[in-house]
């Protein structure tokens, strides 16, 4: 199976894309299965961090430019009307949910990036919130060099989360960037050595897991939701969520461990 999910028993799932014979780009069936993968991330109690990573140097390079792109584009006109929302038995959602753009996920996701990272990757990574990259990983929004468009939350997402020069830098001239430029540019946390990839991923996930992973996951709702409505409603939307944290048994627990000098042991309610 192309699209591998492994649970450990220290809460991180780690998700891979295992497609190097097309530079791991998804057809319909694997964009259908990646979607799989990341709701069972999002639903399953004991996950509380995931790293998404690929194989043989390859992260994700989007869409399989000779088989996905070509059904997508011939029923374009039927698909924005909204007459067809399944391609031999894949839902057209699961492209979007694929690459994080139409699945919310509060949990914590950890990117570790070796090779391509562009196109529907550079849509998923929007979604990702720790970006860690070797040197030869390589980041673009490269659909306007086929004539196509980053419909997958890039043009929304990218100008949000960099400046607004740096995310322009990428979106108009749908060039291919090196690592060190993407983290001149803010896209990425930081560049490890390719040996060293996963085990700094684990690292990052470790750090949040020794968390309360209520709180943690209630954090980054706050941003997410907080990012969509002006300042207002983003207090309120924090101040409920404060709230829902305050009376959990996490929040008892945190204080106890403190005074008792010992480990907390977090239950996630």
């Amino acid at each position: 199976m192309p699209i591998h999910y492994e649970l450990g028993d220290d809460h991180v799932a780690v998700i891979t894309i295992d497609r190097p014979e097309a530079r791991n780009s998804l057809d319909l069936y694997h964009f259908r299965d990646l979607a799989q993968a990341w709701r069972r991330f999002r639903d399953e109690e004991d996950a509380w961090v995931a790293i998404i990573t690929g194989v043989e140097g390859n992260f994700m390079s989007g869409a399989d430019l000779k088989t996905y792109i070509p059904q997508i584009t011939a029923l374009q006109k039927e698909i924005s009307k909204g007459e067809v929302t399944e391609i031999d038995g894949c839902q057209l959602r699961d492209g979007t949910d694929a690459v994080l753009r139409s699945l919310t996920v509060y949990k914590p996701i950890i990117a570790a990036i070796d090779g391509p990272c562009v196109a529907g990757g550079m849509e998923m990574l929007g979604g990702v919130d720790i970006r860690v990259a070797t040197p030869r990983a390589i980041f673009g929004v490269m659909e306007p060099k086929r004539g196509l468009f980053a419909g997958g939350g890039t043009t929304v997402r990218l100008p949000r989360q960099l400046n607004y020069p740096a995310a322009m830098e990428f979106l108009l001239t749908a060039e291919a960037f090196p690592a060190e430029r993407a983290l001149e540019l803010g896209l990425v946390n930081e560049i490890v050595e390719t040996v060293e990839l996963m085990e700094r991923a684990r690292s990052w996930a470790a750090r949040i897991t020794s968390n309360a992973p209520l709180a943690v996951q209630a954090t980054k709702e706050s941003v997410l939701r907080g990012l969509g409505v002006d300042m207002k409603d983003a207090y309120r939307i924090e101040s409920e969520l404060a709230a829902k944290v305050f009376s959990s048994d996490d929040a008892k627990e945190g204080p106890a461990a403190f005074a008792e000098k010992r480990p907390p042991q977090w239950k996630g309610r």
